[in-house]
């Protein structure tokens, strides 16, 4: 899938998707407010749901220059300028310095990371004191990943052979022991029906 489609495809269909998860990574966290590191953005969809419905200050980070061409658009037609911004680089090497961020927030890259324990080091790295990170894949809900599959399955696309490849046992312990390898002390990781999710917190 080449990147316009890629866009048009999470633009039409997963655009109920983005608010339900930016609340829900807010009450999870308990942060609504400081700098946000929306890492792999895409087009910006998630960082700029969060900045609507927060006082966050959001990066849109990503590697693919194309896709934050798409999301540095989406900024100023959204109205968020004043609030979001695009930052280019690797997960696995953040241009930002230690300690900066008070919510690291990733959907749907994680799954393509080439080293996770260097990633989840790269991520702790700059997590302010108190910070947090939430990582992984979802929907928010199963009626929302029911919408979704539904609308995916008219345009040939099959999302739950997508969600079985990245939403199962072996990616959970994977990430488990990556997190275990990268010396962070306080991490969760969890998986239901609607998602898989990191939980990285910076002690105070």
């Amino acid at each position: 899938m080449n990147v316009p489609e890629f866009d048009k495809i999470a633009r039409e269909v997963f655009a109920p998707v983005y608010p339900v998860l930016a609340v829900q990574i807010q009450e999870k966290s308990g942060k609504n407010s400081g700098v946000c590191l929306d890492i792999g953005c895409g087009g910006g969809y998630l960082g700029i749901a969060m900045a609507k419905l927060s006082d966050f200050n959001v990066y849109l980070f990503d590697q693919s220059e194309e896709m934050l061409q798409i999301a540095a658009q989406n900024i100023i037609t959204r109205g968020v300028a004043g609030k979001v911004q695009t930052l280019w680089g690797d997960v696995h090497e953040i241009p930002l310095a230690d300690e900066t961020v008070d919510l690291a927030m990733s959907r749907g890259s994680v799954f393509f990371w080439e080293d996770h324990c260097k990633a989840f080091q790269e991520i702790y790295r700059v997590l302010k004191p108190g910070g947090v990170a939430i990582i992984g894949g979802g929907f928010g809900s199963n009626e929302l990943k029911d919408q979704i599959a539904a609308e995916m399955e008219k345009r040939g696309q099959a999302l739950r052979d997508r969600t079985k490849k990245h939403n199962n046992e072996d990616n959970l312990v994977h990430y488990e022991e990556a997190l275990r390898q990268s010396g962070i002390a306080t991490y969760s990781a969890t998986r239901d029906e609607t998602g898989l999710w990191v939980t990285i917190k910076r002690r105070p």
